[in-house]
């Protein structure tokens, strides 16, 4: 849907990108669980994960930032996955 939506839109100057995030520690890990729980879930995540360590919401932010800046204008119909958990 990105890239056809790319396609189409392109002639109108407009980008279309999305984003695909993988693990991120939000408020949401910590519902009802206990903090040992959390500590256990969060460290396995980790272990799946090239950068060994959980992703957070302001590293979508920052995605997302530069998608909107003048920086990205040349990038469009992509899939850019942060966080990926690449060791399943």
């Amino acid at each position: 849907m990105t890239r056809v939506s790319a396609l189409a839109l392109g002639p109108y100057g407009i980008n279309v990108n999305a984003i695909a995030p993988g693990s991120i520690i939000t408020d949401m890990t910590y519902f009802q669980r206990t903090p040992e729980e959390v500590k256990r879930l969060i460290e396995e995540r980790e272990k799946k994960t090239a950068l060994r360590r959980g992703g957070v919401p302001q590293d979508i932010a920052n995605v997302a930032l530069f998608l909107a800046s003048e920086d990205s204008s040349f990038i469009t119909g992509q899939l850019i996955a942060v966080t990926e958990d690449i060791f399943e």
